[in-house]
């Protein structure tokens, strides 16, 4: 039980992923005034005015938060269910590619292997896009020289990549590697990928409206600065201090909410792109090293 209270404090005190820092000037700002408040107060000047709080009732700024905050989560969970769904659909389309696909030619297996990194890197195209980054090392290794070349001066570089996949998809139709069955579904598949890229483009392109935005940070401001004078008749000393835990509460649930809208970057709320591309990379080296038992026959076969 104690074990359980200590991690429970650390989880409440670590820095990591917190808005703390974003809002201490904030912070400082309501209790310095609270405090300068709360002095004139002492010194009997008249600055109490309980009647302020019918300025801003808390109801209705309590309100504007909670929608604030709902609409960015909304975006956030939209973008891991997108990301959830570019997992799946690489998932699949490797695992049909790698099994569905004749080899006739000896070079065949390395054109498969060749497009089931291109798999990967459409992830990996997606998340650079997504940043606003350009194609850099990181996609060297996931395709051959000239088509990383060739990405580097592409507007979208995740439909280039997506282009070369349905490419080799049709090629190994008209060699009759692939039914038409197999290639309508493989090509949904692809589909889907590109679908989730244009879902997180998006949430990216389409912000909060800046006159929303604006309107409740004025509001928070205003009610910040109005507080002290509600409070500080039966507060006294204690002003200051109880204006910086509203400023903490009110101006950190704004933070969270801009921090959110945007999922793709590199905050520690934002969704942990690196990893997932890291894990679709593996899952498609480990498919690479897998022999699908059709095959396996079928070279048993020849060497009877």
């Amino acid at each position: 039980m104690i074990a359980e209270k200590i991690k429970l404090l650390r989880t409440a005190l670590q820095p990591k992923g917190s808005v703390t820092k974003a809002i201490f000037k904030h912070i400082l700002w309501c209790g310095a005034f609270g405090f300068l408040i709360s002095l004139l107060h002492h010194f009997e000047k008249p600055v109490s005015q309980p009647i302020l709080a019918n300025v801003i009732p808390s109801i209705v700024l309590g309100l504007l938060l909670v929608f604030r905050t709902n609409t960015a989560y909304e975006r956030f969970w939209e973008g891991r269910k997108c990301w959830g769904s570019i997992v799946n659909n690489t998932r699949n389309l490797a695992r049909q590619i790698w099994v569905s696909v004749d080899e006739i030619l000896p070079e065949d297996k390395d054109k498969k292997i060749t497009a089931l990194n291109l798999l990967a890197a459409f992830a990996v195209t997606t998340k650079l896009h997504l940043r606003g980054e350009t194609v850099n090392s990181e996609l060297e290794d996931l395709m051959p020289s000239t088509k990383y070349i060739k990405l580097k001066i592409m507007n979208n570089p995740p439909i280039e990549v997506a282009f070369w996949i349905g490419d080799y998809l049709q090629e190994q139709y008209n060699r009759n590697c692939l039914n038409s069955y197999q290639l309508t579904s493989m090509q949904e598949l692809l589909n889907n990928l590109v679908d989730n890229l244009g879902a997180c483009e998006r949430i990216l392109k389409t912000p909060m409206p800046l006159a929303y935005a604006l309107h409740l940070k004025q509001l928070l401001i205003l009610y910040c600065f109005l507080l002290p004078f509600q409070i500080v008749e039966k507060l006294g000393w204690w002003t200051g201090l109880i204006s910086a835990l509203v400023g903490f509460t009110v101006f950190g649930i704004e933070a969270i909410g801009l921090e959110i809208e945007n999922p793709f970057g590199y905050d520690a709320n934002d969704l942990p792109l690196d990893a997932i591309c890291e894990t679709m990379k593996r899952n498609i080296d480990d498919l690479i090293t897998l022999t699908p038992n059709a095959r396996s026959r079928q070279q048993d076969s020849i060497s009877n």
